[in-house]
């Protein structure tokens, strides 16, 4: 015997509509620009999120014409870029400063603020 569905679940369904803007298409154009793929970087970083930042580098990545192209710009195999790049990925300090370099980025590292004596 098939589940009754009520009206308002046939009504949602017929009623969705697809999103505005594709926001993944946006993003990558926008990363296109080293300086906002230096700020997207950046804020993945001060979130502290490493599976955020893997996805950010992942996203500057594909903005600069994929991850193979970046692998081959910063003389890293492929599979070991995808693995780095992967949620889980743990890279290097140098093989992370190959791919920013790849990308056009670097890595600097500046003070909070003043501190109090």
């Amino acid at each position: 015997m098939p589940k009754p569905v009520s009206r308002t679940t046939k009504a949602a369904r017929k009623k969705a509509v697809a999103p505005a803007v594709d926001y993944e298409s946006m993003l990558l154009a926008r990363l296109k620009d080293p300086a906002e793929a230096a700020a997207y970087v950046e804020a993945a970083i001060d979130e502290g999120d490493q599976p955020a930042l893997m996805m950010a580098l992942r996203h500057v990545a594909q903005a600069q014409g994929g991850i193979s192209k970046l692998a081959r710009k910063s003389k890293l195999t492929r599979e070991a870029t995808y693995r780095m790049l992967s949620a889980s990925g743990n890279p290097e300090l140098r093989s992370l400063t190959a791919i920013l370099d790849a990308a056009g980025l670097r890595l600097s590292v500046k003070p909070v603020g003043r501190r109090v004596p």
